[in-house]
């Protein structure tokens, strides 16, 4: 298959109301979902949930959530690389409206499920921060919905910060098969942002490679702000930002298994990598905007901690 089945470039999965749609339906799978919305200043937008649960997550702008009968004020941000924003969870089965007076662009992630959970607000100084990898493997992690964070009954969703020049999603990684306490089988999908460097737009770039699995993902794509890159299957990384054009992506991820967690099988060539971060200082750019140290999430079920250069021991995560 081409990059062109996985890539999909701004504006070319544009649907109606939606600057970007995937659904189980479009990617070819069975769980994960993303849409990302344009408010004009007081617009508003009204979705029906279905099977899936949603997390609303401002990009730009804030917005009002009124789903269940609860009402979220979302303060949200001026952008994605100015800081860490709030957000709502809205279950299945409901009706959810975004009205904005401001507008703005608004990331609806999603995952089909069988649980309903209800309607929560989650707040900014409650999503945990961890710095992942050293040197240029350097990065930034928002965990604002990954598993022991923040409850939900399949979505993980988080967001990735990866200062200009540096890689990520590095070694290599997969999660498409289900090994017990090894790996998790994740759908995945990258939404991108790419910081500009005054006028010019930025750039990076996204590999997936086959892992053997599935339907052979392979994809080696230059990405622009609003492209987004679908993984069913394959190794994924690295994702590589410009020099002097931070990275931004939204990862999503839902499965089929019955807890839900992120375990993951590094690369077996490139492994190694990880050996040598406790001897490399973490980029000293990072983090990208002030924070503080959560005392606590809102509905949330723990915290990832901040483990510096030698990643999250027990998720293995790698994005």
């Amino acid at each position: 298959m081409s990059d062109t089945d996985f890539h999909l470039p701004a504006g070319t999965a544009a649907d109606g109301p939606y600057a970007l749609r995937v659904e189980p339906e479009t990617a070819g799978w069975g769980y994960s979902s993303l849409r990302v919305v344009e408010l004009e200043p007081g617009g508003r937008h009204t979705f029906a949930t279905g099977e899936s649960e949603w997390i609303v997550l401002p990009l730009s702008g804030g917005c009002t959530v009124a789903a269940d009968g609860e009402t979220f004020t979302l303060h949200g941000r001026t952008g994605v690389f100015a800081g860490r924003t709030d957000f709502a969870y809205v279950p299945r089965d409901a009706e959810t409206t975004l009205t904005s007076e401001s507008g703005g662009r608004f990331a609806l992630t999603g995952a089909r499920c069988t649980r309903r959970l209800p309607a929560r607000y989650g707040p900014a100084s409650g999503v945990p921060v961890e710095l992942r990898g050293a040197g240029n493997c350097s990065r930034q992690v928002n965990n604002f919905g990954a598993a022991g964070v923040f409850e939900a009954d399949k979505l993980i969703a988080v967001e990735v910060l990866t200062p200009g020049g540096n890689w990520s999603s590095y070694p290599p990684h997969k999660h498409d098969e289900c090994r017990p306490g090894e790996e998790s089988e994740l759908e995945e999908i990258y939404y991108f942002e790419i910081a500009p460097h005054g006028a010019t737009p930025g750039l990076g770039y996204q590999r997936v490679s086959p892992s053997g699995r599935g339907r052979g993902t392979d994809v080696l794509a230059e990405v622009r702000s609003g492209d987004a890159v679908l993984i069913p299957d394959g190794w994924h990384g690295p994702s590589i930002a410009a020099p002097g054009h931070h990275m931004y992506y939204l990862n999503v991820m839902a499965g089929p298994e019955p807890e839900r967690r992120w375990l993951i099988c590094d690369h077996p060539e490139h492994a190694w990598i990880r050996g040598s971060w406790p001897d490399t200082p973490v980029d000293p750019r990072l983090p990208l905007y002030e924070t503080e140290e959560p005392e606590g999430s809102e509905g949330a079920e723990g915290r990832v901690p901040s483990t510096g250069a030698g990643g999250t021991a027990a998720e293995r995560g790698t994005p």
